[in-house]
């Protein structure tokens, strides 16, 4: 997977992100009723991508990307890094798509694939916003569309810390509202921000 060029029209862009909500247009109501619990703020993106993108042609993923918030805002905000989403729910990935369309942008991938199919050696760095919470008890689901259950919860953090340990030394790593350890996949905590709920690690 290579970087491709960044997108140039930047009036156009400044438009979309000038705040929330106006990025939220972008979207269908359904979708925006889900922003606050389920989409990443801009302000947090931001603190994101100064850590990720640290060099040019950087290869962010960002794990379970919903309908693509994330990786579009980083996309706009480090041009010179390209940003790729991986979703297991075919309609996320349609609305993430359609708002990649809307803004122009060209360094943004979206795949309809879940984490058992994605080959992290592809990518340099990773965010990960917990998508894999809604499979435990009593939690708010994006919706019915997908199997969720505490099953499902342990297989994909177990696969997850299987594919992080296997990166090289200096991999970066972003959690966000994730109280579960990256250390025992050889992480180095390295800054937290917002309480405990963003967390920056490094492979060591």
């Amino acid at each position: 997977m290579t970087s491709t060029s960044p997108n140039l029209s930047r009036p156009h862009l400044d438009y979309w992100f000038h705040s929330e909500r106006q990025l939220q247009i972008l979207y269908p109501r359904t979708i925006q009723l889900l922003a606050d619990k389920h989409w990443t703020p801009l302000p947090v993106t931001n603190l994101v991508v100064q850590f990720l993108a640290i060099q040019k042609g950087a290869r962010v993923l960002d794990i379970g990307s919903g309908v693509g918030k994330f990786c579009l805002a980083g996309a706009y905000l480090k041009p010179e890094a390209t940003f790729y989403g991986f979703e297991q729910r075919k309609h996320l990935v349609a609305h993430a798509e359609k708002a990649r369309v809307i803004l122009g942008l060209k360094n943004v991938r979206f795949f309809h694939q879940n984490i058992i199919q994605m080959d992290f050696s592809h990518f340099d760095h990773f965010y990960f916003f917990n998508s894999f919470y809604e499979n435990l008890a009593d939690t708010e689901k994006i919706d019915d569309t997908v199997q969720c259950n505490p099953e499902l919860y342990d297989l994909y953090h177990s696969v997850l810390l299987q594919k992080l340990k296997a990166m090289p030394t200096g991999t970066r790593l972003v959690t966000f509202h994730c109280f579960e350890g990256m250390t025992s996949a050889g992480y180095q905590l390295m800054e937290e921000h917002i309480g405990l709920l963003l967390r920056f690690w490094m492979k060591k």
